[in-house]
């Protein structure tokens, strides 16, 4: 059977969280024993400079992973793609980082499964301009109804999911995303290239409203000015929607030599960044999965965390858990966490078991079967 893949995220330069799933769900795929048993077509709207993928999965006997690289062009997925799977159609195709291709009627589409990675633009619709809340909405609506199978990353994005658009649970698979192992990051971790302060807490991230940033800042601000805390805040990420009016807030604060706003930071870089942080925030006021929690317990450092959607469904019980909308909470676990040695290490410990919870081996076992799975069912 032939599985194809839609890795026209995955092979993005400047990968965020849905990009960089998508890279390691599809490198683990190909790695496992039975991915011999089948022939793969890798569909990417650009030609990699060196493609991140084997071309031959150990125990086939010849190459059977193809790069098929299609004419980039605006609206790709709906006509190149689209056009491409029903030329030469699959026997199901995995679309883990965006929509599933529109073709009409729907039963012309190959069996199909989809990665749903959040609702957020359901919970904040402001983070997002008309356009993209309106195609975000069709696009989840059309994917979740037209495939055969659905993948949510979290429980909290399957009850949304069945909540928001009545999918019917049977459909929908939770399979937990993972971080990468400590030691294959550092094979190839450069020093950081900025000047970091000797201590600091840690955000990583998209700067955008969701993320609950000017809270945190404020609640930083509130240490400083209360206990004169001899550590920085410094922020890493890339500009989203709205990302403007989040860092003027911020630097209203009038604190430019305690709080870093590093920008986007290279996935290369940031092994050294998690490990150099004493303490690691992430108050969003919603998350699909919240991956940066996991890589930092799996660099050893405490993590506060929000208490809603599935942030306390990924950290368990190995961190402070607030209300982030709640500014004297969020400074009190800040100040708990950079000084409360005890609780520091035990943080730590339970960091460590809790990330063994999550592995992309198992996940990427548990795709290819809802693939195999989904193979064997028309969409709808």
């Amino acid at each position: 059977m032939l599985i194809g893949v839609d890795v026209s995220r995955a092979l993005r330069a400047h990968r965020t969280g849905t990009e960089r799933y998508a890279l390691e769900i599809v490198k683990h795929m190909l790695q496992l024993p039975e991915a011999s048993d089948y022939a793969w077509r890798l569909y990417s709207d650009t030609a990699p400079s060196v493609s991140p993928f084997v071309a031959r999965t150990p125990g086939s006997p010849v190459d059977n992973v193809e790069l098929a690289v299609l004419p980039s062009r605006r609206l790709w997925t709906h006509r190149t793609l689209a056009a491409e799977i029903l030329r030469r159609p699959p026997g199901v195709l995995f679309v883990p980082a965006h929509v599933i291709p529109f073709v009409w009627p729907s039963r012309r589409l190959p069996p199909s499964v989809v990665t749903i990675h959040d609702l957020g633009y359901l919970h904040f619709a402001r983070a997002h301009t008309w356009r993209q809340r309106q195609y975000l909405d069709w696009s989840t609506r059309w994917s979740a109804r037209v495939a055969a199978r659905v993948i949510a990353i979290s429980r909290a994005t399957a009850d949304d999911l069945h909540t928001a658009y009545a999918i019917d649970r049977r459909k929908i698979d939770v399979i937990y995303e993972a971080t990468v192992p400590t030691a294959d990051v550092h094979a190839a971790a450069p020093p950081l290239p900025a000047q970091l302060p000797d201590s600091y807490a840690l955000f990583v991230g998209t700067i955008q409203p969701r993320k609950n940033l000017v809270r945190l800042a404020q609640a930083y601000a509130q240490l400083v000015k209360s206990h004169a805390v001899p550590w920085d805040l410094v922020i890493a990420g890339g500009k989203g929607w709205l990302s403007d009016e989040v860092v003027q807030a911020i630097k209203e604060l009038s604190l430019p030599d305690k709080i870093h706003l590093l920008g986007y930071v290279p996935e290369s870089h940031l092994p050294a960044l998690l490990e150099g942080a004493r303490l690691f925030c992430f108050v969003s006021l919603y998350e699909g999965f919240g991956l940066p929690i996991l890589e930092a317990q799996a660099a050893g450092v405490p993590v506060m965390a929000a208490n809603n959607s599935s942030l306390p469904e990924v950290a368990g019980d190995a961190a402070i858990l607030v209300d982030a909308t709640d500014v004297d909470a969020i400074a009190d676990a800040m100040l708990r966490l950079s000084s409360d040695e005890p609780l520091r290490q035990q943080l730590i410990m339970a960091g460590r078991t809790n990330v063994a919870r999550f592995s992309w081996q198992k996940a990427a076992r548990e795709t290819l079967t809802v693939l195999i799975e989904a193979a064997q069912q028309r969409p709808g």
